[in-house]
């Protein structure tokens, strides 16, 4: 497990470097062509882990349910986000992997749910998610490297 979340890791806090330097404005921005934002993009890999993880596995998300709400699969921005709310986003980027690592290491994930994503991929296990997660927040790291350039 540890090999799979490695690379998540790298990722994500490849993002946390390349979006330091951007004003509030600039991550609420929506560019000319996108529907959301670079901000809504950091949170949505969150949500979308804390949903393939845990809801698929009937265990309740670490982020809230107000949070997961907000940000899962197929929302939108619906208003700017504050200071605030962006510094715990980039907190959560950090946290929810690595209370994911330490609840897969304590075996929490005993039942998942399978399920067959929006790209044919199915998934059936905790690890099949894990893995999925890969190329997912990679997708995303590509829509927010292209939005940067934008804002």
């Amino acid at each position: 497990m540890q090999t799979q979340i490695a690379p998540i890791r790298k990722t994500r806090n490849y993002l946390l470097e390349n979006i330091s330097a951007l004003s509030t404005d600039q991550l609420n921005k929506i560019p000319n062509g996108f529907s959301n934002n670079i901000i809504w993009n950091i949170a949505h890999i969150i949500a979308a882990q804390q949903g393939v993880c845990y809801r698929r596995a009937g265990l309740p998300v670490v982020v809230g349910d107000d949070f997961f709400e907000m940000y899962k699969p197929g929302s939108r921005p619906e208003r700017e986000v504050t200071e605030t709310e962006i510094a715990q986003i980039k907190q959560f980027l950090a946290s929810t992997l690595e209370r994911l690592e330490l609840d897969y290491n304590k075996g929490l994930f005993k039942s998942y749910t399978p399920w067959t994503t929006r790209y044919g991929v199915d998934i059936n296990t905790i690890e099949d998610a894990i893995s999925f997660l890969l190329y997912h927040e990679g997708l995303h790291a590509g829509i927010i490297m292209a939005m940067k350039k934008l804002v």
